[in-house]
């Protein structure tokens, strides 16, 4: 059974910076994609940014582009969203997401929860103003 654990979240003031984490665990077949998304109260879950496992291919929304980093280190199984520049807007629960090899995906679907097949608990950020 595969499972994603977020962590690294906290507390933070405008400008500063976190580094979420999200181990993946129980994998039998190869992941392709991995993301990262997050929703605020009263909102929709929105994603912020995707890596593929082959070759590393990163995508952001432009909501975080130039202030968020996605990375792996695929002998870990880990994928990390650095973030710099926090505002008080990226307030939100942050939620790993992952597809496997064997899902048809599209790059339409990129930051659609519906072409993720494991998601993980989630983790708070909350960024001050």
């Amino acid at each position: 059974q595969v499972q994603l654990v977020e962590s690294g979240g906290g507390s933070v003031q405008a400008g500063g910076s976190l580094r979420l984490s999200c181990a993946a665990s129980g994998y039998t077949e190869t992941r392709k994609r991995t993301a990262w998304f997050r929703q605020a109260p009263g909102k929709e879950r929105e994603g912020v940014a995707a890596i593929y496992r082959r070759g590393g291919n990163a995508i952001y929304a432009d909501s975080v582009k130039g202030r968020f980093t996605i990375s792996q280190d695929n002998a870990q199984n880990v994928v990390y969203l650095q973030m710099n520049s926090l505002r008080p807007e990226d307030t939100a629960m942050y939620y790993c997401a992952a597809v496997p090899d064997s899902i048809m995906t599209t790059a339409r679907g990129t930051f659609e929860s519906a072409e993720y097949i494991y998601w993980g608990q989630g983790t708070q950020v909350t960024v001050s103003s």
